[in-house]
């Protein structure tokens, strides 16, 4: 909304065309999500507390975590209603990818919303039943990738690209590039929720992870960089860099109030809908597989749960103490600022190599 009024008047007002720089705007979104949360943070959290929307802990979960109990959580409200407004006001609104990932974003914001609600308001343990949070996990996501698919303006948004393989460009049929697309949105979303367990476990890296996509999306959107850093020229791209600064402005601000001791959880409403955002935004940047190195702490509590389950299943025994894997290490006795530190240090590791392919080709 602000961007389109300095617009207006660019020719007139000495100053206004600053506004036309993407990176200017950037700046501009990452500031404006960053002070609105520290700005509405503190009554969104009262407001929790008041309604006695409180965290319940596993009784089967680390013995420290019982301290947690009642600490508010949908929290995550407040990372997306941030990066909604700072989106709305810097971006380009004509713009069909900031809507899409917009859309993406508060649909299963929504779904994480009505799961937090049934667990936190209506007090029933098991929140929405996991077959129909899939099922609309699903919906959403199939959804978007389809939208994404038969809406590409160029081949090369719908082709697979992988990072260290010079000219690699393979084309993608519909089933393929859906199939992709949706493992890419769901898989996130739940990666994402996973990780959620530590006072800012999650929101650290999902911010790192969203800052490198945006610098993906800007370098797509441009031709010229495009073309010397030999990756896919989408058109429209480089506006994403606006929804990136918001959301890792949003996740910073969160974050303020997420750092261990904390004073408000996130939620599957927050998880949830970052999780499907990450993925989305690769998607259309098409770095899937890069992202999934910068994510790789995502994709590590992912991998534990489903290595330990299929463990047990098969052979009775536990591979960790507990899973995600974040609860194996507070079992081993590593106090739990210990074990989220240790893991942002290793996602801002893992992002930095992710932001490397864009000159290893």
């Amino acid at each position: 909304m602000l961007y389109w009024l300095t617009q207006q008047f660019a020719g007139q007002v000495s100053g206004l065309h600053v506004f036309s720089y993407l990176t200017f705007r950037a700046i501009l979104a990452t500031s404006s999500a960053l002070g609105l949360s520290l700005i509405v943070g503190p009554s969104m959290i009262a407001r929790l507390s008041s309604y006695q929307i409180g965290q319940v802990v596993r009784d089967d979960g680390p013995p420290t975590h019982l301290l947690k109990a009642g600490t508010p959580t949908m929290g995550g409200a407040l990372i997306l209603v941030t990066t909604l407004v700072s989106t709305l006001l810097w971006a380009e609104l004509d713009n069909r990818l900031v809507w899409m990932v917009l859309a993406v974003t508060f649909a299963f914001g929504l779904i994480g919303f009505y799961d937090d609600y049934l667990k936190l308001v209506v007090r029933n343990p098991k929140g929405l039943v996991a077959r129909w949070k899939y099922f609309w996990q699903s919906v959403a996501g199939l959804a978007a990738a389809t939208t994404l698919y038969y809406t590409a303006a160029e081949p090369a948004e719908t082709m697979l690209f992988l990072p260290f393989v010079k000219n690699f460009q393979a084309p993608l049929t519909a089933f393929g590039f859906i199939a992709i697309a949706y493992l890419m949105i769901v898989g996130m979303s739940n990666a994402v929720n996973l990780t959620d367990g530590l006072d800012g476990l999650a929101i650290m890296p999902a911010a790192l992870v969203a800052a490198a996509l945006g610098i993906f999306a800007y370098a797509s959107g441009n031709s010229v960089f495009a073309h010397y850093l030999q990756i896919p020229d989408i058109r429209g791209a480089g506006e994403l860099l606006i929804f990136c600064s918001a959301l890792a402005g949003a996740g910073l601000g969160f974050l303020w109030f997420n750092s261990y001791p904390a004073q408000v959880f996130m939620g599957d409403v927050g998880a949830l809908a970052i999780g499907a955002a990450l993925g989305l935004l690769a998607v259309i940047v098409r770095q899937e597989v890069v992202v999934l190195v910068m994510g790789g702490v995502f994709v590590l509590e992912t991998a534990s749960v489903i290595l330990q389950v299929a463990s047990f299943k098969l052979t009775g025994r536990r591979i960790f103490r507990m899973a995600p894997i974040h609860h194996h290490f507070e079992l081993k006795g590593w106090a739990e600022p210990k074990v989220i530190v240790r893991f942002w240090i290793i996602s801002f590791l893992l992002v930095l190599a992710g932001l490397a392919t864009l000159k290893l080709r």
